[in-house]
C-alpha cells in the first residue's frame, strides 16, 4: 500500500475537484463580488463569491418564509459562517417576531433568503446534478455509478448524521463531528445522495477517526507536514507544493509553531526566506502521519470488507490520478473561465491532499 496514494487523499482529489468546477460555474453565472475582480456594471451590489460549502451549510436549507438557525443546522446536521453570510449578502437574521427577548440567543434567530441568496439558491441547486452530469460524460456513466455505488455501501454503515458537505474547519484545523451537536432525533433514512455528499461524508469518516489518534489535524498533516523538508522548507514555496492557498498554510503554521511542532526563522539570502523548520515533535508527527492512515485503511478493510475497499480504490485511482495536472484527468475539468478569479491567480499544480474547508468562504483549498 506504500506505494499507493492514501485512500482519503483520493478522495479529497475528487472532492476538491468537483467543489472547483461547481464553484467556476457558479461565478460564471452569477452576479458577484470579490477582491481580485471589478464588478461588471450592474453587479456592484451582487453577494460575495463563496464556494458550494455554503450551499451545502447553509443555502440549500433557506425557505422563502425562514427557518430558525437551530433547525437549520439540524437539517443541515453542521455550522455555516453565520456572520459571513449575512454580510456577504445571502441571507438575514433577525428575530421571530413572537420572541420578545430583548437580545435572542443566535439559534433562536430567523434566516431568511436576501435577494442574491435566492438568485444564488436557484443557481447552485441545477448546478450539482449537472456537474455529475459532467463526470459521467468525461469519465464514463458506468465508472461513476460504480463509484456512487461503493461510497453508497460504506456510507450506510456511518453515522446518518454527517452532513453532505466537510464541515468548516475549527481552531487547530481540525473537523467537527456529528456527535459535537448532539442532533435528535437520529436520522433513519438515507435519500439518494449527490455524489460530493457521498464523498464527503467517506472522507470525514476517515479523518475523524484520524483525529481521534493524531495530534496534529489530517488538513495540517495532509498539507503541510507532508511536504516539510527536514533541512527546512521554504514558506512560499508550501502553497505550491500542497496546493492550499497561503491563507490557508498560514493558519497552519501559527499551530504547528504555537505548539512546538516546528519552528518559522527568516534565512539570509539573498533572498532572504522565511523558512520551516520541524522540530523533534514535528518530525514525530510527519512520520505518524504515514502509519495511521495505513492503519485506519487497515481498519476499513476488516470492517466494510476488503472488495469494497479496494474497489473504491481501483474506482477512484483513473479518475484521481496522482493529483498533479500532468498527472490527474481531473485537471480537464477546472480550467476557470477567462473573467474568473480563477484564472487571475496561478494556476495550481497540485490539488490539496485534504481539503482546508475554512470560514473564509468554504473554499477546498482554503482560497
Amino acid at each position: 500500500m506504500s506505494s499507493r496514494l492514501p485512500l482519503p487523499t483520493l478522495l479529497s482529489f475528487a472532492l476538491v475537484a468537483f467543489t472547483i468546477e461547481f464553484d467556476n460555474e457558479a461565478e460564471h453565472r452569477l452576479p458577484h463580488r470579490t477582491t481580485n475582480q471589478k464588478p461588471e456594471s450592474g453587479t456592484a451590489n451582487g453577494p460575495w463569491l463563496v464556494s458550494m460549502a455554503m450551499w451545502f451549510n447553509c443555502m440549500r436549507w433557506v425557505p422563502e418564509q425562514g427557518i430558525a438557525v437551530r433547525e437549520l443546522e439540524r437539517l443541515a446536521r453542521t455550522r455555516t459562517n453565520w456572520h459571513g453570510m449575512q454580510r456577504w449578502g445571502y441571507i438575514y437574521l433577525e428575530p421571530s417576531p413572537d420572541d420578545n427577548r430583548r437580545k435572542p440567543p443566535q439559534s433562536a434567530l430567523i434566516v431568511r433568503p436576501a435577494g442574491n441568496g435566492r438568485l444564488a439558491r436557484k443557481i447552485w441547486s441545477d448546478l450539482v446534478p449537472e456537474i455529475e452530469q459532467r463526470w459521467r460524460d468525461r469519465f464514463g456513466a458506468d465508472v461513476v455509478d460504480k463509484l456512487r455505488d461503493t461510497l453508497t455501501s460504506i456510507v450506510i454503515q456511518l453515522d446518518p448524521e454527517l452532513p453532505d458537505c466537510l464541515p468548516i474547519l475549527k481552531y487547530a484545523l481540525v473537523n467537527e463531528g456529528p456527535k459535537a451537536h448532539k442532533y435528535e432525533p437520529k436520522r433513519t433514512d438515507l435519500p439518494a445522495l449527490p455524489l460530493p455528499a457521498l464523498l464527503a461524508r467517506v472522507l470525514l469518516a476517515f479523518a475523524l477517526e484520524f483525529e481521534d489518534e493524531s495530534e496534529v489535524s489530517l488538513a495540517i498533516c495532509a498539507n503541510v507536514l507532508r511536504v516539510a523538508d527536514e533541512k527546512g522548507t521554504a514558506v512560499r514555496e508550501i502553497p505550491t507544493l500542497s496546493g492550499v492557498s497561503k491563507e490557508g498554510v498560514a493558519m497552519a503554521l501559527t499551530f504547528l509553531t504555537q505548539r512546538g511542532f516546528a519552528k518559522v526563522f527568516s534565512v539570509p539570502g539573498p533572498p532572504r526566506t522565511k523558512t520551516l523548520f520541524l522540530t523533534p515533535r514535528g518530525v514525530a508527527a510527519q512520520a505518524v502521519y504515514p502509519r495511521l492512515l495505513g492503519s485506519i485503511e487497515s481498519g476499513w478493510i476488516e470492517r466494510y470488507g476488503a472488495d469494497v475497499v479496494e474497489t473504491l480504490r481501483n474506482t477512484l485511482e483513473p479518475i484521481t490520478g496522482d493529483g498533479y495536472r500532468k498527472g490527474s484527468p481531473l485537471f480537464g475539468g477546472l480550467d476557470p473561465y477567462p473573467e474568473g478569479w480563477r484564472a487571475r491567480v496561478s494556476k495550481p499544480q497540485t490539488l490539496p491532499h485534504y481539503p482546508m474547508v475554512l470560514h473564509r468562504g468554504g473554499y477546498p483549498d482554503g482560497s
